[in-house]
């Protein structure tokens, strides 16, 4: 089975394609899917080394330390109560639900528990 496709089917696509194509167009038509099959492969590769160069760039990460940050309080944050429960968002679907909710309002899916 290849792609969850039986033998049968399999014979079916390579007949329709020879009607639809021809003898005489197939190795044309191989030979640019097996450029296109490598030019996406390369492509990955590349990707991926851009993608390890910048994580393990050695760029320093600017740390603050706590005698240079400010606290700001609004008069907003005046009423709001200190022990207030953020909302939980779902992984699988991003939905916003209640902080005391176990399963996501929209999909169902487990949230993960905050406690």
């Amino acid at each position: 089975m290849f792609l969850g496709m039986g033998p049968l089917e399999l014979v079916l696509i390579v007949v329709v394609v020879l009607v639809i194509f021809g003898p005489k167009n197939l190795p044309k038509i191989g030979s640019a899917l097996g450029k296109t099959v490598k030019n996406v492969r390369k492509g990955m590769e590349e990707g991926k080394e851009e993608l390890e160069e910048k994580a393990s760039d050695d760029s320093p990460v600017h740390a603050h330390d706590e005698e240079d940050v400010e606290v700001v309080e609004d008069e907003d944050d005046a009423d709001a109560p200190e022990d207030a429960d953020e909302p939980v968002f779902c992984s699988k679907c991003g939905t916003k639900n209640a902080a005391d909710a176990d399963f996501c309002s929209k999909c169902g899916a487990k949230l993960p528990s905050s406690k």
